[in-house]
């Protein structure tokens, strides 16, 4: 399956630098939450259904997109979906003004950029070997969580300079950058197409393949919790200053300074989970960091009005935890795969994984207006711990799918 030796090389590099800029616009909309539900008017449910919007769109585009690189070659499927995200980001920074352009422009972006990660995760699979493919699949993870970080940070200081139109534009002139970028990587790269032999089914090679529905299931599960807990972490840790006496719009600048550094751990955990289960196993690996990340999820909300110290040093290890596992859920389901249904199995698995993102921040919003009834009057949510809660059922989802998945490689051979 692989193209050249198992090494890591300017490539990989390029391929990563392009991800980085053009995912800085998928925290444009998180990053200025807490001033967007003031200006635009919204309740927590409402601002929450922007960002579901968006991963529902995100997860429809990830299974086209992740189907069509099965045929068409995922690197033409990977600069075609570059493009289209660059036009998007041009329209969202330009007319999203309100709860509805704000909603469907955003969504417009979801549709667009599907084609970005499961054909990038197709190509850098076909590249290297399963030696260091937790590591490779790490670093392509890895510049996920770098982009969310420097969005984040970019957000940080353009609001308080131009509000939510300056950080916009900031971050939506990313996936400009990042077109350019794969065009130039991608130049000399073949465009491999793995024909299906006759026999082959979707249903035999991937449905019935129980270590590929329990990687699916498990990515499903660690979705729920990673996408809800990025979408509220900027307004959660807005909140936990404004209680310390912050006024608004230096809450929500250092919030998401304070959330970037959350990024940063994100991308520290895909390098050195990604590589250590190329050690130890996959499934071992995704085990733990999944407990871990459960844990926080069902403490983190519980911390507001504590030191902010405490809150940082506790956020920071629950993103390590959160997106720990998500290069080696990647890296497992490549090598459980035929390479001829590897795109129609992560087409699968993204729809339902974000399908699930989609509803969760959703759910947490919810949550969080029923158990906050004094808004009015305080300004901002001071009860999280519920709503968090929720995000922790699928850190014990993702745990239980990776203990059958450790017992059934245990297993002896019949």
């Amino acid at each position: 399956m692989e193209e050249s030796p198992a090494k890591i090389d300017w490539w990989l590099f390029g391929i990563c630098c392009s991800r980085v800029f053009t995912y800085l616009v998928f925290m444009a909309y998180a990053a200025t939450l807490p001033v967007l539900q003031r200006e635009w008017a919204m309740s927590a449910a409402a601002a929450g259904s922007i960002s579901g919007g968006f991963q529902i769109s995100y997860a429809f585009s990830l299974f086209i997109f992740s189907i069509l690189a099965d045929t068409m070659g995922a690197k033409r499927v990977f600069l075609l979906s570059n493009f289209l995200c660059a036009i998007a980001a041009l329209l969202f920074t330009t007319f999203a003004r309100n709860y509805i352009s704000g909603l469907l422009l955003y969504a417009l972006i979801g549709l667009s950029l599907g084609g970005v990660y499961p054909p990038g995760l197709m190509m850098v699979t076909n590249r290297y070997s399963s030696e260091r493919r937790g590591l490779a699949t790490g670093f392509f993870i890895a510049s996920t969580s770098l982009s969310y970080a420097l969005s984040l940070a970019i957000s940080g200081v353009a609001l308080p300079k131009g509000g939510y139109q300056l950080s916009f534009l900031l971050t939506c002139l990313g996936p400009v950058v990042g077109f350019m970028l794969a065009w130039v990587t991608l130049g000399s790269t073949f465009n491999k197409i793995y024909p299906r032999r006759r026999g082959q089914k979707f249903s035999t090679g991937v449905l019935k393949n129980r270590p590929a529905v329990l990687l699916i299931a498990g990515y499903t599960f660690h979705s729920w919790e990673l996408l809800g807990m990025w979408t509220w972490a900027p307004a959660f840790l807005s909140a936990c200053l404004m209680v310390g006496g912050a006024d608004v719009q230096f809450a929500v600048g250092r919030g998401a300074h304070v959330v970037s550094l959350f990024h940063f751990m994100g991308m520290m955990a895909s390098l050195l989970m990604g590589t250590l289960s190329d050690r130890v196993g996959r499934a071992r690996v995704i085990l733990f960091v999944a407990s871990t990340s459960a844990f926080c999820s069902f403490f983190m909300g519980w911390l507001i009005g504590l030191p902010t110290i405490l809150i940082t040093a506790v956020g920071m290890l629950y993103a390590f935890s959160a997106l720990g596992d998500s290069p080696i859920l990647s890296a497992g389901l490549s090598e459980s795969v035929d390479p001829a249904y590897l795109g129609m199995a992560f087409a699968l698995r993204s729809f339902m994984g974000f399908a699930a993102g989609a509803i969760s921040p959703f759910a947490f919003g919810a949550i969080l207006d029923w158990t906050n009834k004094g808004l009015p009057d305080t300004g901002f949510y001071t009860t999280w711990g519920w709503a968090y809660s929720v995000l922790g059922l699928g850190g014990l989802g993702a745990a239980l799918a990776a203990f059958v998945l450790l017992n059934l490689k245990n297993r002896p051979a019949q």
